[in-house]
């Protein structure tokens, strides 16, 4: 993620609603993908130099103050782009709740950031029930059976079915889920990770499920029609598959074909999101800056999108090795525990070509509209 500039020349940051050096309020931009210092109008509206177009504060801005994206005036949606996707939230009569709930919509918000930047189709299940996408944040039901000890009586499964991300509450503790990590045995386990894997699941309905790239997926990730249900029990029952290391991106990747394109896909979002980080701050390893994988670049030349995606990976093993040698130098674990297997890496390679192809596709389509 990178920084913005407030008009008076201070950094802002993307959760950022006030700019510490000049009180400013600020507020995102969807429509131009920006945080700026935003100006009051008349009507409850606000101006930005960022734009010709004047806003409303989000609801869950306004009102909630769980977010900072704002609303184009001509919309008569009380709810901005990102906080319209969420049809569940937490049980706000708990106090607690509230801060997760904010963890939860910041974390949904980076996804979208890099999924614009990235020109991937959103639309919300209230535009289109069928194919839109929703978010669901939920919590385990207990009951208190013996004194105050509470009983669990229904556990929430973090997933994806039928457009709709169902995320667990309590993913957004980080105390309860560095204990779930530890329980797993699992090296990495973040909010927003979820978030990224459980968008892949949906976008596997979108992009690749009825295309003409089912074929290549097969032949790369398995014939996703195994059955699943009994993947997942073989999983849990027996633990990954031994040689998964040589195969998959992650040990959970080897559950089911699936499972390896949702945490391919999480994994190929981590990429390109710190990458542009990284370019932002002017990052170079042996003199050479790295790139930044979302900035605008053409989408309709096969070999700009092939060059693109190995400076890419290039780029990525340059930084995460430094990462790493940072990270032991001050006595911590690896900031990046991954081995990219040339399996996994030709799953990357795959899920950018989709990206690509569907950013190529929204390009022939707005010349289509402007023709």
């Amino acid at each position: 993620m990178k920084t913005f500039t407030c008009s008076c020349g201070n950094t802002l940051h993307f959760p950022n609603t006030q700019c510490v050096k000049c009180g400013a309020s600020v507020g995102f931009l969807p429509d131009k993908l920006v945080v700026a210092d935003i100006q009051p109008s008349h009507d409850n509206t606000y101006t930005s130099v960022q734009s010709e177009h004047s806003y409303r504060k989000c609801r869950n801005y306004a009102i909630e103050d769980v977010c900072n994206w704002m609303v184009r005036s001509d919309d008569d949606n009380p709810l901005c782009t990102s906080c319209r996707l969420t049809h569940t939230i937490p049980n706000l009569d708990k106090a607690e709740n509230r801060k997760l709930w904010f963890y939860m919509e910041e974390a949904k918000r980076r996804l979208l950031y890099s999924l614009l930047k990235l020109d991937l189709p959103i639309v919300s299940k209230w535009e289109d029930p069928k194919k839109g996408l929703g978010f669901a944040f939920l919590e385990d039901v207990t009951e208190d059976e013996f004194g105050n000890e509470l009983t669990l009586k229904e556990y929430v499964s973090t997933g994806h079915s039928g457009g709709l991300i169902t995320i667990n509450l309590k993913e957004a503790d980080p105390s309860n889920r560095i204990k779930i990590r530890e329980q797993m045995q699992e090296q990495y386990r973040t909010l927003l990770g979820h978030f990224r894997h459980e968008s892949g699941h949906y976008f596997w309905d979108q992009l690749v499920k009825d295309s003409d790239q089912l074929d290549e997926f097969r032949a790369l990730f398995g014939d996703e029609r195994i059955d699943y249900q009994h993947a997942m029990q073989s999983y849990y029952a027996n633990g990954p598959n031994p040689n998964w290391q040589n195969v998959w991106i992650s040990a959970y990747a080897s559950m089911h074909p699936w499972e390896d394109w949702a945490e391919t896909w999480a994994h190929y979002l981590h990429m390109v999101d710190t990458l542009q980080t990284a370019n932002h701050f002017s990052f170079s390893i042996g003199g050479a800056a790295l790139s930044d994988p979302l900035h605008e670049h053409p989408h309709d030349d096969a070999l700009i999108t092939e060059r693109n995606f190995t400076r890419l990976f290039n780029d990525w093993c340059k930084l995460t090795s430094s990462l790493n040698a940072l990270n032991r130098s001050m006595g911590l674990d690896d900031a990046y525990p991954f081995i990219i297997s040339i399996s996994a890496l030709n799953k990357l390679r795959f899920v950018h070509n989709i990206i690509e192809q569907s950013a190529q596709s929204k390009v022939l389509e707005k010349g289509t509209e402007n023709s």
